[in-house]
């Protein structure tokens, strides 16, 4: 773990925040109880410390601003597209998230900006900015200070990445795993890119190198993909029906532990058949640590056999979004089978 501190130089970091909405930016109605979204200039109020950095700060808001659970892909091209305007006008990016689907978002932006060389750093918070034991104010706060720290002389963290409770993960390893407490967010698979306390340590020989060409960002998404989560009593027609849902090009199947699915002759078949009349199907684990190891046990030998794809450590928020990002910019299903076991932005082990 190495130390590095911002230094404000003669010409301060310029730091674009995207404001999207969520729980950070919400105020509760006293009488309801329920949380509504505000816009930014009060946050700005509840968040004075911002100004104490002396960074060029630039917010851009969306309108309307949204609760994460309706964020969809057109929301991540906006992001990405609001990205490649600024880039050369800012240093690093801060994008303020509700909590609930930034994983997705997260995962979905590692894939759709290629060659990322500044940091793009997703945070939120479980509480709204205006309470006062909220976890939005450090959230934020810390957010901007990675989005502009440089160790020697260049960005400390170059990649897509979610800062919540004192600890940076790389955005397609994040998962969140609690909805109580305040460290939300996990990744499990991966270890911290770094940690908040009395100095931000960052680890250096886990961050993405930038690759040194021109950032390029992908449009292009298509959401024919389902999900569909393994569990004992599956009966035979609901599965066929899941399987059969019209226009479906790829499916995730969560399976058990590494990997396994259950033998009866009925899934197999079924899912032969969806194999053999070109859907893709990707194995990911229900595990939120480990990975997939399809023919450890004779339970998962079959899948192997008929042509299901490993989908290793990835979480399901990577697998979807990978699966999303590939199926838009590829045609070929063999170039998108060998890519999901390929790690292209850091998103699983090998």
């Amino acid at each position: 773990m190495s130390k590095a501190k911002t230094k404000t130089s003669k010409e301060a970091p310029r730091i674009l925040i995207i404001y999207t909405g969520g729980t950070i930016g919400m105020v509760q109605d006293h009488e309801t109880g329920v949380l509504s979204p505000i816009d930014f200039s009060q946050i700005r109020r509840e968040v004075p410390e911002i100004k104490k950095f002396g960074y060029a700060i630039e917010v851009v808001s969306f309108n309307p601003v949204l609760d994460s659970s309706d964020m969809q892909p057109i929301h991540w091209v906006k992001m990405a597209e609001l990205i490649r305007d600024n880039y050369d006008k800012f240093d690093g990016f801060v994008i303020l998230h509700g909590s609930d689907t930034l994983a997705y978002t997260s995962s979905a932006l590692s894939f759709m900006l290629e060659n990322l060389a500044k940091p793009v750093i997703l945070t939120g918070s479980q509480l709204p900015v205006g309470e006062i034991r909220t976890d939005a104010r450090e959230n934020l706060i810390t957010s901007i200070e990675i989005a502009a720290t440089k160790i020697n002389g260049k960005p400390a963290v170059p990649e897509v990445c979610v800062y919540f409770d004192y600890y940076l993960f790389r955005g397609n390893r994040t998962t969140k795993m609690n909805s109580a407490k305040f460290e939300a967010f996990q990744s499990v698979n991966f270890p911290p890119l770094a940690e908040a306390g009395v100095h931000l340590k960052f680890n250096p020989h886990l961050v993405a190198k930038p690759t040194g060409k021109k950032l390029k960002i992908h449009i292009k998404l298509d959401n024919r993909v389902g999900v569909i989560r393994i569990f004992p009593g599956m009966s035979r027609d609901w599965f066929e029906s899941q399987l059969n849902a019209p226009n479906t090009k790829a499916i995730i199947i969560e399976t058990f532990g590494s990997g396994n699915a259950p033998s009866q002759g009925w899934f197999i078949e079924l899912l032969q058949k969806a194999i053999d009349s070109g859907i893709l199907v990707v194995n990911i684990t229900q595990c939120p640590g480990g990975t997939v190891e399809q023919g450890r046990y004779a339970t998962s030998s079959k899948l192997a056999k008929m042509g299901v794809v490993a989908g290793a450590d990835l979480t399901i928020e990577a697998a979807l979004t990978k699966l999303l990002f590939l199926l838009g910019n590829h045609k070929k299903i063999s170039d998108i089978k060998r890519l999901m076991v390929e790690s292209i932005r850091g998103e699983m082990t090998l």
